[in-house]
């Protein structure tokens, strides 16, 4: 893996939990302007639009660059949609960072500590 597909997915991870947070927080914002006087929907709906959008941003530079297939690059999209899926998404872009550290470390034998960039 190369410095600019580590670049790319470690700014999806950094992006994939606070837009979870935004948008569990917009359901409750939601949920609060129906029930009581307090409405704080649009801002969170603007914080959650912006951590959103840059969601989508970090997503496609991701699956460019890493080649994701088309089901793995629909299931990070598909994460983003769905309340809590950040998390699920951030989990999954540690493991895959990890695994391909591993690949690199493991691709040159005898050079332990490595990595090939």
């Amino acid at each position: 893996m190369d410095i600019k597909t580590a670049s790319a997915l470690r700014r999806l991870r950094l992006v994939s939990a606070p837009e979870a947070v935004s948008f569990l927080l917009l359901l409750v914002c939601s949920v609060l302007k129906r029930t009581t006087e307090f409405n704080a929907v649009p801002v969170m709906g603007w914080v959650h639009a912006v951590l959103f959008i840059l969601y989508l941003v970090f997503w496609a530079d991701a699956w460019n660059r890493a080649k994701w297939s088309l089901k793995t690059a629909a299931l990070y999209f598909a994460l983003s949609v769905v309340p809590t899926g950040g998390f699920f998404a951030d989990r999954r872009l540690r493991r895959e960072a990890e695994d391909a550290v591993d690949a690199a470390i493991t691709a040159r034998p005898g050079e332990e500590g490595t990595v090939n960039a």
